[in-house]
């Protein structure tokens, strides 16, 4: 790999490692924000919800531009908008500021994340894999930091909208450093083409893991999503142990992404995740049924070794699935998110009908859906 290579790649995984950032603190400082901003579970499912509808409207015209030559542009133009999203929700007032914060943010960040995923995932087709989870790992130490991020900004008497305005200069600075490093990919079709990404839509490949990717997250981002929630309002904990829960969950699935990478140069994928999903199955219950804190930290933590690679192997799966049409990922990510963007608010609606403990079971449809839906042949 050349020097130049490099930079690409490291600017690439940096720009994953900030998307981790935001969203790790923003799980981390739900406690704040909902009482600052006296925000229902309802509001807090809308916020989590709603904006993925923006996204669907966004970016598969983003997935279509990603797949030819105007990707670059589409990323750098993501990392500003980003930034300026970041900005918005820093200064947010009230939940229907926020929502427009988050509903901006979702597509200007997909244009910004997805389509640098994509570039990675193009520069060596044969390692997708290793390199889909060595993404997942930038996304891990983000995700691992954000929240520490919250806990270091309230100690030393910030909050959550200090840190948020922080995010947004880091955003600035790495859309300006995209451009300086000259990122550039070789695209399949030289002007925009909805009718090849139609196509690649109807493969059943493509659906099979699209569908999974969905369902899957709700045992990732929608368990995060919830989890510092579930301490506080659930276990009675503080709201610095709501920090450490959401810590907790990202550091395991971290340090399980690193076991990964060694597991796939013996282990096939799809047994990974076979055996995985049934470990699930016994962890997640436990979980919310064993008393006290740190027995359910440590659960979480074994939850999250167990789940490491549940995004980074299908995801790989699908663009091996798409071939040379990486960018379509996007667009059709954002389509499954039509529906994907009902189960956090289903969640939220749930838990003010009979409580977050019994909405929590919910989740447990992901490692079920796992054990069902994976194909049996390897690359299928």
């Amino acid at each position: 790999m050349t020097r130049r290579s490099r930079i690409v790649v490291v600017t690439l995984l940096a720009v994953e490692v900030l998307d981790e950032l935001v969203f790790g603190a923003r799980e981390a400082a739900w406690p704040q924000i909902r009482a600052e901003l006296e925000l229902s579970y309802v509001q807090v499912g809308l916020l989590l919800s709603a904006p993925m509808y923006a996204s669907a409207v966004f970016e598969p015209v983003f997935g279509v531009l990603g797949d030819s030559r105007w990707r670059r542009t589409v990323v750098v133009g993501g990392g500003f908008i980003t930034a300026a999203s970041l900005a918005l929700v820093a200064g947010a007032s009230s939940f229907f500021v926020l929502l427009l914060a988050f509903a901006v943010l979702y597509p200007a960040d997909g244009a910004f994340v997805s389509l640098s995923q994509a570039t990675l995932m193009d520069y060596a087709p044969a390692r997708r894999e290793v390199n889909m989870t060595r993404w997942a790992i930038a996304g891990g130490v983000g995700a691992v930091v954000g929240p520490l991020l919250v806990v270091a900004f309230l100690t030393i008497e910030l909050g959550w909208r200090e840190l948020f305005a922080a995010f947004a200069f880091v955003a600035l600075a790495l859309a300006l450093l995209v451009v300086w490093a000259g990122v550039a990919v070789r695209p399949s079709h030289e002007r925009p083409s909805v009718r090849a990404t139609a196509r690649a839509f109807r493969k059943p490949s493509v659906v099979r893991w699209l569908t999974l990717l969905e369902l899957a997250d709700l045992m990732l981002d929608i368990l995060l999503g919830f989890v510092a929630l579930y301490l506080v309002d659930e276990v009675a904990a503080s709201d610095e142990v709501g920090s450490v829960g959401v810590a907790v969950w990202t550091g395991a699935g971290l340090v399980g992404g690193l076991g990964v990478i060694a597991l796939l140069r013996r282990v096939d994928g799809l047994r990974y995740l076979r055996a995985s999903a049934l470990g699930a199955l016994v962890l997640y219950p436990a979980f919310l049924l064993v008393p006290g804190v740190p027995a359910k930290l440590l659960l979480l933590g074994l939850l999250g070794l167990a789940t490491a690679g549940w995004y980074s192997i299908p995801k790989a799966r699908l663009y091996d699935a798409l071939g040379t049409q990486s960018g379509a990922a996007m667009a059709f990510g954002s389509i499954a998110g039509l529906i994907g963007g009902l189960f956090p608010l289903a969640i939220g609606v749930a838990a003010s009908a009979f409580g977050l403990g019994t909405a929590m079971w919910l989740l447990l449809a992901a490692p079920v859906a796992l054990l069902i839906g994976l194909p049996r042949q390897s690359r299928s």
